[in-house]
Parts: structure tokens; C-alpha cells; sequence
């Protein structure tokens, strides 16, 4: 069967429109058009992802960036929580933890561009959404143009800048944004007053975001001086019920931007007849689902396509800023006053694990590699070395539209400039089989591609009519994937023959040289190991990072790299990584060893029977699985809770250093059947 496309219909480029952009020092300037953004005057696309310093560990931050950068990630993303900062009035502590300004600094260590999210409010499933519990009690409305919440705010973004002085791009530093507030829906006023009281306090950048979701028309913003960002999720534990969604729309080429269904537990519409603008502002993501957090009733398993298809189908529906929330899960702390954790004691409708933020993001709360951060490099190896071409390319529609619970029609989408471009194609759905497809021929109306079969659960991108160091590959049946000179690596694709024809007709099935290009073709399974790093690409068995100038392995034991050396893949030497894990012992015992502190998260919604189990460890390397089934679990450490779990059908890993040379034990609480699960 042929399928093919609506007429592709440019959009106009608008430019200056917005009031923003700035230059460093240097003379070199971000900025935006209406489609894309500009850095030193080239279109960019940028790869963002979330990474909360304040749950996190300092000691581990250098480490954690490094592999996130090695993950394709250009910018991090963060929060600055209020509560973490100032949970007493007037007592203010940015140490240890808390100390934004060293995490923006070790993030410019790493090359990596940060975007502040300051609030006031933030949710990310915080204690009061980040309030202080002393800003709760104030007698004045929160969120809103009054005077005296504004003298609070303009006070809390002074702090701010105290502490982050100096580190913007103007200044030679490496913030390049800001967020203003988060998930507010109806107050385009409020946050042009906000965003007026940052830049007066000195947080001045050349992108300032504002969250673009609502329930339905898109946020009430200012037209100028912000741009909307969104999110797409594969779930949303922070529904009300316990049921399997409805097919989700993310797997579905749809250029839709605005999903209704993020923060529904806590925000509301627009009012009136106000229509966001799309027309005015790029195509950005800020919070593209890394994975999802589980709540106390709803605990899906997180997939590596779940994560990967909604990316990809985001990419090809327009998306030119690919941001992900959470790229790097963390921990909760606990203060001197409360947990740090969302609950419904809080007054909101979830209730979320005291400490773990784990996410099942790409790289674990413990910074374990989790697969889906492999295959989200396939896209951001590609948005970094083609995202000058690809980035002013304009998403065109489908001529067939399948509907949500349609399982037999092909999903497939363009990114074109009306005579190159990329085709794209999605067969898998979450949760969903989709039915084979045979002999599907593409038919741009440039390039009409062979006929190809799709099957299994795969999403993938093909080019048509892509310059190759001076001569035109008319198609490929295979995904490219980065380039080192005049070398183009591209990805065989799942179960896909993979074809290349070039300008003079000639086709080839694999790596080939042609004028000044050479294209290397590699499996999927060793794309998902191929890595930038800053003097080249490298291929291993494992996970690669670089750290301080040397190339290290996430996972333990000898590992060998190679390096491409123009031609091929040459062995560049070995590295060894500690593999050694302690010996982990958990025994039953037969009455509590002491109260737990924190009971009420083992007796959510109704009391539950509590067993106890008694685990040490022989070494502090490596991770102690706990294998258990319930419906919470928390460790304690000479009394002090650790870690926290909600049962979601994984084993728990927790660092043997948390547990080593310290009296340890486990709770567990007795599972009910009364939780959305996936096991």
C-alpha cells in the first residue's frame, strides 16, 4: 500500500517578535524565530533534561552530569524549591545539597547550558508545590498581583540571584533560561508581573519559559516576552482512578502540543474565548515523560519504546527543544519541620513516596542506566550534528489519520523544507499490540521510498534527498544517526532491509563510500552504545561517559572501546570499572526491632500488617537488590529512614553504601488490592 502526505505548506518565519534572545560576552547570541531556535545565528535544537540538584548528591553530581551529557543531553533543566531553601522564614541554607550555584557551575565544567525553574511555585510533586509552610499561613492570596505576595516573591528571587550572580550567558555563564512559575493556566497578567520582577532582580537570560498545558485551549500567557512549553507523558499515575487509560494520543503524529491530561490533579482551564497562538512560538518541550513517577494508586512499568516512540513521534510532529522531565531521578530530602514529599495530608490528591523520586527516568535516582536512555541518544545524536538542517524543516500531515483504538493503520509523519526532508514512522502504542504492516511504500512526493515491512514494536525515521558531503542520497531505509567529518553513521533499523540510493541511481545495502562521503551502517544493538564524546565517537559494551578527559564505563568490570579513526572502528584500549558488590544478607525477624518514624506511608489508605527483615551488606560496593512484595517498604539505618519504595513489581536497588557498617533494617507493608498496577 502507498502512502503519502497532505500538501506541505510552509509556515511564515517571524522574527524579533518576541522580545527576547541575548549575546554573551562574546558576541554570540541565542534567540528564536517562530519555528526554531538560534545559536550564532544557526538554527539549533537543543536536548534538555531535568535534573534537581537538591535531590541529588553533591558528591555524585560531576559524575551524574557527565553521563548525562554522554546521553546526548545539552541543557539541564532544575528547580530551585523553595522549601529546600528557606523553610523557616529568614533561615536561608544553599549548602552542602542546596548549593545551586556550585551544580551550576559543575554543569559549565561539563559543557552543559542550565535553565532555571525558580517558581515561585513548582509542584514537581513537592511538599506545597515548593511553598514553605510559612508562606501557606500568610494572610494574603498566593499566586496572584497583590502587593504583598509580590514583596515575598521579588524578596525569594533576590535570594536567588545572590546565590547564582555572574552565571548567566551575559555574563559568560552558561544559564541560557528561566522558567517563571509552572502549570498557570489563566493569568497572563500575574506571570508578565513575575517574569518583571526577575529580570528587575537581576535573573536575566536570553529564554524565559513559561509551562504552556491547560485543560483544553492552551495556557493564558503573555504574547511576548515568554515562550510556552509543553510535555507529553505515557501515563498519568495522577489520575483519580485505578483503571487502564484510554490509548494515549503521544503515540500519534498529531503536531498536538497542548496535553490536556498533564497536572489535571491540580490546575484548571482558561476562561473566556482565548486561543494560545502556537503560530508564534517554536515547537519546545519541557517536560517530554523521561519515565513516570508512581503514585500510591496507580504504579505502571515504564518501557524503554514507551519512552522512546513519544520522543520520536514529538520530533516528528515539530518538536525543535526536546526536554524531559525527569532525565535523572533523585531523592526527596527531609526537613527540620516535614517531609519534602506531595501527599494528600498536604491537601493535594496523590500521595507520593517520602524520599524516592526515582521516575524510572533514564538514569535512576542512584544514576543506574535504565534502557530507554539508550535509545533516546539515537535522537539527540542526530539533533546535535543535523539540527542546523533539520530544525527549520516544517512537520507535514499524513493523508491517512488513524484514530486512538486503531491498531492495523500505519502512524507515519514528515519533517520536510518542500524537497528534503525525514519521514517518520511509529508502530507501537503502550499497553497495545499493533498489527503487522507489509509492503508499505512512502511516497514523499519527492521520493516515493521501497517497499518496506514494519513490524514488531519500532519507531524510526528515514531520510529523502540528504546532502552527503556534496552528493544527494536520494532515500535510505535506515536511520541516521550522527556524523564525524565526512563519515555518516546510519542505524539498521528493526527488521527493515536496509537500502541507500544515491543521486546516480546506484543503490547499496550497507556501508559504502561515495564522492567525499563515507556511510557506515551499524546495528540497532550497537547504535545504542555509540557515544560522542569530545574527541570523537566511540563504541563499546557499555555505557560510556567521559570524566575528566578520561573515558569511563557506567557499569562494572574490563570493558574494550573503539574509536573511529575516519575508516573504521579501531581499538582505542580498555577500562576497568569496580565490579565488585557486597554480599547481601536479609533474614525475617519476628517482632519490630523499633516504631518506624515515618508509619504513616506503610499505612496509606487503611491500616496494613508490617513485617520486618533484618539486611546487611559485606562491602559498600555495588547494589543490595531487595526482592519483596507489598505495598510500601522503607529501609532504615540506625534508625533513620534511607529509602522508601512503592511495590511496583521491580526488584528495589538500593547502594550497599547506603546500608554497609550500619544496623539496617527493612518494613514492609502488606499489599491490597486497591492500586492501578502492571504486574
Amino acid at each position: 500500500m502507498k502512502y503519502t502526505f497532505n500538501e506541505y505548506e510552509p509556515s511564515k518565519l517571524l522574527e524579533n517578535h518576541l522580545n527576547l534572545g541575548g549575546k554573551n560576552p562574546d558576541g554570540d547570541e541565542i534567540n528564536l524565530t517562530n519555528l526554531y531556535f538560534t545559536r550564532g545565528g544557526k538554527p539549533f535544537i537543543g536536548v534538555m533534561g531535568e535534573y534537581h540538584y537538591s535531590r541529588g548528591s553533591r558528591e555524585n553530581w560531576k559524575r551524574e552530569l557527565a553521563k548525562m551529557k554522554a546521553g546526548g543531553v545539552t541543557i539541564v533543566s532544575t528547580y530551585i524549591f523553595w522549601i529546600y531553601h528557606e523553610e523557616e522564614e529568614d533561615v536561608y541554607d544553599f549548602s552542602g545539597d542546596n548549593d545551586v550555584r556550585a551544580f551550576i557551575t559543575e554543569c559549565g565544567r561539563q559543557g552543559l547550558d542550565v535553565v532555571i525553574r525558580v517558581g515561585p511555585w513548582a509542584h514537581g510533586e513537592c511538599r506545597n508545590g515548593g511553598f514553605p509552610d510559612w508562606v501557606l499561613k500568610k494572610p494574603f492570596a498566593l499566586r496572584e498581583n497583590n502587593d504583598d505576595y509580590l514583596a515575598l516573591v521579588r524578596k525569594w528571587y533576590s535570594r536567588i540571584y545572590d546565590e547564582v550572580k555572574g552565571l548567566f550567558y551575559r555574563d559568560g555563564g552558561n544559564i541560557i533560561g528561566v522558567q517563571i512559575e509552572n502549570e498557570l493556566t489563566d493569568a497572563a497578567e500575574h506571570l508578565a508581573r513575575l517574569k518583571e520582577i526577575a529580570v528587575e532582580c537581576g535573573l536575566v537570560a536570553p529564554l524565559y519559559t513559561v509551562t504552556g498545558w491547560n485543560s483544553a485551549a492552551g495556557a493564558r500567557i503573555p504574547l511576548e516576552g515568554v515562550i510556552p512549553v509543553f510535555g507529553g507523558y505515557c501515563e498519568a499515575p495522577w489520575t483519580d482512578h485505578t483503571e487502564q487509560l484510554e490509548p494515549s494520543p503521544h503515540y500519534f503524529f498529531n503536531r498536538m502540543r497542548n496535553d490536556s491530561a498533564i497536572g489535571t490533579d491540580v490546575i484548571g482551564g482558561t476562561s473566556g474565548d482565548w486561543q494560545l497562538p502556537y503560530e508564534r512560538y517554536p515547537f519546545a518541550t519541557c517536560e517530554l515523560g523521561g519515565g513516570i513517577q508512581v503514585t500510591h494508586h496507580r504504579r505502571p512499568i515504564i518501557k524503554p519504546m514507551d519512552i522512546y516512540a513519544v520522543s520520536l513521534v514529538k520530533l516528528g510532529s515539530g518538536n525543535n527543544l526536546i526536554g524531559y522531565y525527569m532525565y535523572h531521578g533523585g531523592t526527596n530530602k527531609i526537613g527540620k519541620l516535614s517531609t519534602f514529599n506531595e501527599s494528600r495530608a498536604t491537601g493535594y490528591p496523590n500521595d507520593y513516596p517520602i524520599l524516592s523520586y526515582d521516575f524510572q527516568a533514564p538514569l535512576s535516582e542512584y544514576g543506574e542506566i535504565r534502557p530507554h536512555y539508550r535509545l533516546l541518544n539515537l535522537l539527540h545524536m542526530f539533533a546535535a550534528d543535523f539540527g542546523d538542517v533539520f530544525a527549520p524543516m516544517g512537520a507535514a500531515d499524513a493523508k491517512i489519520q488513524p484514530d486512538a483504538n486503531d491498531t492495523s493503520s500505519l502512524r507515519y509523519g514528515m519533517r520536510t523544507d518542500g524537497k528534503s526532508g525525514f519521514v517518520f514512522v511509529n508502530h507501537y502504542q503502550r499497553l497495545t499490540e499493533l498489527e503487522d504492516i507489509e509492503g508499505a511504500v512512502i511516497d514523499t512526493g519527492e521520493v516515493e521510498f521501497p517497499p518496506i515491512d514494519i513490524k514488531g514494536g519500532v519507531s524510526f525515521f528515514m531520510p529523502f534527498n540528504m546532502d552527503l558531503s556534496g552528493s544527494n542520497l536520494v532515500y535510505a531505509t535506515a536511520q541516521p544517526l550522527c556524523r564525524e567529518g565526512d563519515t555518516y553513521f546510519f542505524m539498521r533499523i528493526p527488521n527493515v532491509e536496509a537500502a541507500f540510493k544515491m543521486e546516480d541511481g546506484t543503490v547499496f545495502g550497507g556501508s559504502f563510500e561515495f564522492g567525499k562521503a563515507r556511510v557506515k551502517l551499524i546495528s540497532f544493538e550497537d547504535a545504542q552504545y555509540l557515544r560522542r564524546m569530545s574527541d570523537g565517537v566511540y563504541l563499546s559494551d557499555a555505557d560510556l561517559y567521559e570524566e575528566d578527559g578520561n573515558i569511563r564505563a557506567v557499569q562494572g568490570g574490563e570493558h574494550t572501546v573503539y574509536k573511529w579513526n575516519g575508516i573504521e572502528f579501531e581499538k582505542y584500549g580498555t577500562v576497568y570499572e569496580n565490579d565488585a558488590n557486597g554480599e547481601v544478607k536479609i533474614e525475617d525477624i519476628g517482632s519490630a526491632p523499633f516504631e518506624p518514624k515515618y508509619k504513616e506511608e506503610l499505612a496509606l489508605d487503611g491500616e496494613r500488617k508490617i513485617t520486618w527483615k533484618k539486611i546487611s551488606v559485606s562491602s559498600p560496593d555495588g547494589f543490595a537488590e531487595i526482592n519483596y512484595e507489598g505495598d510500601a517498604a522503607q529501609l532504615y539505618a540506625d534508625g533513620e529512614l534511607a529509602a522508601d519504595d512503592f511495590y511496583y513489581g521491580k526488584p528495589w536497588r538500593v547502594p550497599c553504601a547506603m546500608i554497609y557498617g550500619r544496623e539496617c533494617y527493612v518494613a514492609i507493608s502488606e499489599m491490597k488490592d486497591d492500586f492501578y498496577r502492571e504486574f
